[in-house]
């Protein structure tokens, strides 16, 4: 498929910020704008870390599940929160490869057009983060991984998420948000590869009793966010360090709808038992500075619903908090 025909370029617009700042001390001095139809894309050698922004804006996956829409314009809500956050790390790369669109209710050849950049990217040497939409991206995320990946390695997935997303595919409910990890588990089977899918914060009000039957079915292993509640904080990090044991490679996903309203109200589905923002850091930390993380989506923004900013500004915080820590690994190894 073509997918430079749902490419949208970076908006050097969004990377402007503070004037009286020191030189080369925010993300929009350091931001590189890389147009993926005319720059090439730079081969990043083994003793540097990039990272690159790709959005992808659709809302289809979320209308599907007659959910409420707008998370299409999440990706520019967090770039623009993330403008102005400080860069402690001068040797950092950092690019804004632009936007995958979907416009036209296609969402499976948006999907693949996102698995055709994030290819790309990794087989540069780039790790992408990329921003949706509604968690529809994970499964273009996940193509795009596998096609980098040889299936002989063996990769980890966390989802940090209230719901499991596991909802089968069938002729009355078509590919959705709600059914990426079904989608992904599938890809596994037919591959003959193991399905290792790790969530952290699962709410039993977020899911249809059938949906815990579902993840047995495919070995689901979880945190509740009872759990983190309960302060179970040992648990969970246990919880994490057997999946960066066991797996050489892990991608890492977060629905923004796995917090309270309190710290993100503008989400596809709120949650009002979510997590608070001090329960998932030290785990985001864990996973980015054990050096396996190979790329890693935030999704679920809907800006429409936002209050002062607090779930994109949230979101770019996380997005800093990946990159600090898994820099972290890089220049100390």
């Amino acid at each position: 498929m073509n997918w430079k025909t749902r490419y949208l370029n970076p908006d050097p617009l969004t990377w402007r910020g503070y004037v009286d700042v020191p030189t080369d001390s925010c993300f929009y001095q350091h931001m590189e704008l890389l147009n993926l139809l005319s720059d090439p894309i730079p081969s990043i050698p083994a003793d540097q870390t990039a990272f690159a922004l790709v959005g992808f804006k659709c809302d289809e996956g979320i209308q599907r599940d007659l959910g409420r829409t707008g998370a299409s314009e999440g990706p520019v809500a967090i770039r623009q929160r993330l403008t102005n956050l400080p860069i402690q790390n001068p040797h950092i790369r950092l690019f804004d490869a632009g936007n995958i669109t979907c416009t036209d209710h296609d969402l499976e050849m948006s999907q693949l057009a996102l698995a055709e950049v994030v290819a790309m990217l990794l087989q540069h040497h780039i790790h992408p983060i990329v921003l949706g939409g509604g968690h529809e991206t994970a499964w273009g995320h996940y193509q795009g991984i596998a096609r980098y990946l040889s299936s002989e390695k063996r990769l980890g997935i966390i989802n940090c998420d209230a719901h499991f997303d596991l909802h089968p595919v069938h002729p009355t409910h078509r590919p959705s948000a709600t059914t990426a990890f079904y989608q992904i588990a599938k890809a596994h089977e037919q591959e003959n590869r193991h399905f290792d899918y790790n969530c952290i914060g699962i709410q039993h009000a977020g899911n249809f009793r059938q949906a815990f039957e579902w993840a047995k079915r495919h070995h689901t292993k979880m945190i509740l966010a009872d759990e983190f509640h309960q302060g179970q904080k040992e648990k969970c990090i246990d919880f994490v360090d057997r999946i960066l044991d066991e797996n050489e490679a892990v991608y890492f996903s977060l629905s923004l709808d796995v917090f309270s309203p309190a710290f993100a109200p503008g989400v596809s589905s709120i949650q009002p038992l979510g997590l608070n923002p001090w329960h998932l850091i030290p785990v985001i930390r864990q996973a980015a500075s054990s050096g396996k993380v190979i790329s890693y989506e935030l999704v679920e923004h809907v800006p429409r619903y936002d209050i002062d900013h607090r779930t994109a500004k949230l979101a770019a915080t996380l997005i800093y908090e990946i990159i600090h820590h898994h820099l972290e690994i890089t220049h100390t190894a």
